[in-house]
């Protein structure tokens, strides 16, 4: 029999869904593969600023870690599947003495904090295998990788619209009313509190009212239904007039509600450690163990260097991380007045974070639009696409139907939203980027009359 004549691997469901990338899998691609330092400009894949990881300090900590191997014992070996005790304890102390979330000891010492194997993405990606499929209520536009994830792995995503001011506790109670006994098919709430991609924050009653509505299906189905906080940008708040954000934890009186963090954001992304807080339920012994079946834990040199750096430098490292979020976030926002005021609708995002969600007026943002075509230099023509061997600069952003449910209510809004993030280019790139998306989105006009 001839090898062309051999039926191909039998896949799976989810393994036959992923044969076709997602939207962030195509533009990461790209990205890494097509990208040209100093001549394309990145507002679109979320890295963190360059600028904003402490070389030197990481430098440090790995050299004590490793010369100090009596209190980080076999930094260098495998680590446990709930990852390194110094770590937990770090954060614990960090939570405590920054009274983050307010949160105080006394809450916390009754929850459990585990660490993920690759960051906090691999503890979502957990709780998608270790939760039974169903419905998972989220907002819209909604955290597109995780729930194209969620999707191809059997879940049933229902997405809420939100507000300019982020969530709503009644339009979800709304949501839930309408789905009526489809309630108790409910696998688990997830929100971002400062939602990727719109970067609105979640408003501490609001937070509130969600955990009761988890609380109150719970008692109604007799079964835990767990509404989990990705709180990803929290430390990232840099607007001064943002009151401070409260925990979800300090209105559990069921044992439904879990944090996920990451020190990303404020340390580096490649130190790879995420971690989720919550009560001692099986499900978390569940979460320990697809840990090690991940592999163990995160590297347990990279979590006994992020334990250093919390113990003895976290403070000054994020203030300094925020400062320059806070100058970047105030330029680029007279910017986008300056260069794309008349074209946008509204914009959100801006006080804590590293993104802008912009709206824009009558002009498309999708792949296949001419304000896409402008910026990726793929419109056939050569005084803007530039020669093939010379293209000009390339400006990348993520397009707002990659950030809304396929199925929503925003589908068609999507089709005029994007994303940029101020995360990773520098400012003087930053407005190049947005003098270029001016010129697409007068390129865009014409074309559509």
């Amino acid at each position: 029999m001839k090898e062309s004549e051999i039926q191909s691997f039998t896949l799976s469901n989810y393994g036959k869904l992923s044969r076709y990338p997602s939207p962030v899998n195509r533009m990461m691609s790209s990205f890494s593969e097509n990208f040209r330092d100093g001549i394309d400009i990145n507002l679109g894949v979320g890295y963190v600023n360059e600028n904003t990881i402490p070389r030197k300090l990481i430098m440090e900590s790995m050299e004590y870690v490793i010369n100090h191997p009596k209190k980080y014992n076999k930094a260098l070996n495998y680590g446990g599947p709930k990852g390194s005790q110094n770590l937990i304890n770090s954060i614990r102390e960090y939570y405590i003495k920054h009274k983050i979330g307010g949160l105080s000891s006394d809450i916390l010492n009754k929850q459990e904090i585990i660490i993920g194997p690759d960051g906090a993405t691999s503890l979502l990606e957990g709780i998608a295998h270790v939760l039974k499929p169903g419905i998972v209520i989220t907002s819209d536009p909604m955290y597109y990788i995780y729930c194209n994830f969620l999707m191809r792995n059997g879940f049933k995503i229902i997405t809420v619209p939100e507000e300019n001011d982020g969530i709503h506790a009644d339009s979800v109670k709304t949501r839930l009313e309408e789905l009526g006994e489809s309630c108790r098919d409910i696998s688990f709430f997830y929100f971002v509190t400062i939602n990727n991609p719109t970067a609105t924050i979640m408003a501490n009653e609001e937070k509130k009212k969600l955990v009761h509505l988890a609380a109150e299906l719970s008692v109604r189905y007799k079964k835990k239904i767990p509404i989990f906080f990705d709180k990803a940008y929290e430390d990232l708040v840099h607007d001064p007039d943002v009151e401070p954000l409260e925990s979800g934890l300090l209105y559990d009186d069921t044992g439904v509600v879990y944090e996920l963090g990451t020190l990303s954001k404020i340390l580096a992304p490649g130190l790879r450690v995420g971690y989720m807080i919550g009560a001692n339920e099986p499900f978390v012994d569940s979460m320990i163990q697809k840990t090690s079946d991940a592999g163990f834990s995160a590297p347990l040199i990279c979590q006994e260097m992020a334990s250093y750096l919390l113990d003895r430098h976290i403070e000054k490292q994020v203030k300094s991380v925020n400062r320059g979020y806070r100058e970047k976030a105030l330029a680029v926002k007279a910017w986008l007045n300056e260069y794309l005021g008349c074209y946008t609708k509204e914009y959100r995002g801006g006080q804590a974070g590293f993104y802008y969600y912009l709206t824009l007026k009558n002009i498309k943002t999708c792949e296949n639009s001419s304000f896409f075509n402008y910026l990726v230099r793929n419109t056939g023509e050569e005084d803007i696409d530039g020669r093939q061997a010379a293209k000009k600069p390339v400006v990348l952003y993520i397009p707002g139907e990659f950030c809304v449910h396929p199925e929503g209510s925003m589908l068609d809004e999507g089709q005029y939203q994007l994303r940029i993030s101020y995360g990773f280019e520098e400012v003087n790139r930053i407005r190049e980027a947005l003098a270029y998306m001016k010129e697409a989105a007068e390129y865009a006009g014409s074309e559509d009359q």
